[in-house]
């Protein structure tokens, strides 16, 4: 993943930035009385599929992340759309986590006050 994104820590100014580079934040797309909520064509895609299977390994490793998937899922989002989700909000916490010098924590990433979690 630090390979993908890279090493400087000022390359992205925002977490918006960085989820739109690693290919898991949504792109909506809006016309007359039709929105729809794609997946982002133009991203790295070597880190779309680290983040695809980054979210897919958290499933089993993570509660919090169970949780998260699980809420996708029962709001009628399919299985790719959630680990999207997932993903998105990894590199979020990613993110975050990275340029303050300490490891993403569970506690942390899936606080019980959160509403996706």
């Amino acid at each position: 993943m630090l390979g993908e994104f890279g090493d400087d820590p000022d390359r992205y100014q925002t977490a918006k930035g960085r989820k739109a580079f690693a290919g898991t934040a949504p792109v909506t797309r809006s016309s007359g009385l039709r929105t729809v909520v794609v997946a982002r064509a133009a991203c790295n895609q070597r880190l779309v599929d680290a983040c695809y299977l980054w979210a897919f390994a958290a499933l089993t490793a993570s509660p919090g992340a169970r949780r998260c998937s699980d809420a996708h899922r029962a709001r009628g989002a399919t299985h790719h759309q959630a680990l999207r989700a997932l993903g998105n909000r990894r590199s979020g916490s990613c993110m975050a986590a990275w340029p303050a010098g300490w490891p993403t924590r569970e506690q942390v990433a899936w606080s019980a006050a959160d509403p996706a979690a």
